[in-house]
């Protein structure tokens, strides 16, 4: 009976570790965030480069559960933020139709008005790590230097975990101005 479970759990606690192996080496928190420019679900054309001089809150999502939950929260974050200096946006980085994403959208519990971008072409998963762990949510300070990043779904926190760090970029950018 123990040669069984062993047997069972030891391959699922080594592809958990492979996983989170894996999940590391994707994770740029320190470097520069690699720029793109998409157009967003409104039509307009939104640069990651022309939101230098703010924190950014980049979300990463594809159609999914936790990506519902996870744009949802940024939601949250957005209205939160609103008067500061603070851009938060969305990207379907899966590559799905304005259609599907509209579709998709409609169903969140809430409306969401922050800029959301379609990414036809997934740039943005192969710019910030192939789309393998999704949602993604990456906090970018006003130099364009990646200083926080967490993936999977935060519900259990809500937007609080996303707002604290935004918070600590914003108090030490004004300290040094």
């Amino acid at each position: 009976m123990k040669r069984t479970i062993l047997i069972i759990v030891l391959p699922l606690v080594f592809a958990v570790l492979a996983g989170t192996v894996s999940a590391k080496s994707f994770f740029k928190t320190g470097e520069p965030a690699p720029v793109f420019t998409l157009t967003a679900i409104t039509g307009e054309t939104v640069s990651l480069a022309s939101l230098k001089g703010k924190v950014v809150v980049l979300g990463l999502f594809h159609i999914c559960e936790p990506c519902l939950m996870q744009g949802t929260n940024l939601q949250k974050v957005y209205e939160a933020t609103r008067g500061k200096d603070v851009a938060v946006v969305g990207v379907n980085s899966a590559g799905n139709s304005k259609k599907a994403v509209m579709e998709f959208l409609a169903t969140f519990p809430v409306k969401v008005t922050y800029p959301y971008l379609i990414d036809p072409n997934k740039i943005t998963d192969k710019l910030y790590g192939g789309g393998r762990f999704i949602p993604n949510v990456y906090i970018i300070d006003r130099d364009g230097v990646i200083r926080w990043q967490r993936v999977g779904n935060m519900d259990l926190a809500g937007p609080d975990v996303i707002l604290q760090e935004v918070e600590k970029l914003l108090a030490s950018s004004s300290r040094s101005m």
